[in-house]
């Protein structure tokens, strides 16, 4: 079997080709995302899977599912594709106007944003909106960002920050993960396979809201970023605590359960922010986002 190392050329075509195939979680639909075929989508993940010495996705009966590998690579993959497209948009000449550029989390990007972005370019085709995605707090005037979706408590000096919306936090699994491991309690998660995040509200406070008090908190893998968490729980690999905003689209699909109504409530709220107040086009964008978010 022949392997990649950092000497060899990238697949490009393959990569691309993955990551549409991980987003979607289907080839058929990763196929016609590409305009190509059910079959060619597979024939390239497969050289992708010789070149690099590792499967990448899994089935379970009609479904399909990331190997813990695939999932590692379909992070990365997707922010240096994301990287190289801003790349080439950013060489071509564009009316600056027409150019909106938004920052926010990359959990929020790949699992709020990225589905609904057919609407909103449907809905204003002469907006050129770019996403800058990154975990850390960015600076917009030095970075030339017009305004963000953050998540926190409101306050950021010398930004006008308009409240799109709070979430509740909650267990939410593979759909076929309830019946392999017989959780029928709330009890029974602390002997199922748990993934932990690096947010406030973390198992041992659902626990408690769950009614047992001084839980024994089972260790787990711990993922910092929430697009990963929840890629882990969408392949079977454990039990994730879902932000409500994050995981909405994942659960009407059917992708996800929520298998018990106990939720917390988050610390923190989506806001939307600029450096001053929005001009024409950043104002269709920021009522867009507001709109949407009201509908989650």
């Amino acid at each position: 079997m022949s392997s990649w190392n950092d000497r060899s050329p990238l697949p490009l075509r393959a990569l691309q080709v993955f990551e549409a195939a991980a987003r979607f979680q289907n080839f058929t639909a990763a196929g016609e995302d590409l305009g190509i075929t059910q079959s060619a989508v597979s024939r390239k993940v497969s050289e992708l899977e010789v070149i690099l010495g590792v499967q990448l996705f899994q089935r379970s009966g009609p479904n399909l599912f990331l190997t813990p590998q695939g999932s590692a690579l379909a992070v990365r993959v997707t922010y240096a594709l994301g990287d190289l497209n801003r790349a080439c948009a950013e060489v071509q000449p564009a009316a600056k106007s027409d150019v909106v550029t938004l920052s926010m989390l990359p959990s929020v990007a790949a699992k709020w944003l990225a589905p609904r972005l057919g609407q909103f370019t449907d809905l204003h085709p002469e907006i050129d909106l770019r996403i800058s995605a990154s975990r850390d707090l960015v600076d917009l005037r030095v970075n030339q960002i017009d305004g963000a979706i953050r998540y926190g408590a409101g306050q950021w000096l010398g930004l006008v920050a308009v409240w799109l919306g709070a979430e509740t936090v909650c267990p939410v699994c593979a759909p076929d993960l309830i019946d392999k491991l017989g959780v029928t309690t709330p009890a029974d998660l602390l002997y199922a396979p748990l993934l932990h995040a690096d947010i406030v509200e973390d198992w041992a406070a659902w626990f408690r809201a769950a009614g047992l008090n001084d839980p024994q908190v089972p260790r787990g893998p711990k993922l910092g970023d929430d697009t990963a968490i929840l890629q882990a729980a969408l392949s079977g690999q454990g039990f994730a605590l879902g932000r409500s905003q994050l995981v909405a689209d994942d659960l009407q699909a059917g992708r996800l359960i929520a298998p018990f109504e106990v939720t917390l409530e988050a610390s923190f709220s989506y806001w939307f922010v600029s450096p001053t107040e929005p001009g024409d086009n950043l104002s269709l964008v920021r009522d867009w986002v507001i709109k949407e978010f009201n509908r989650c």
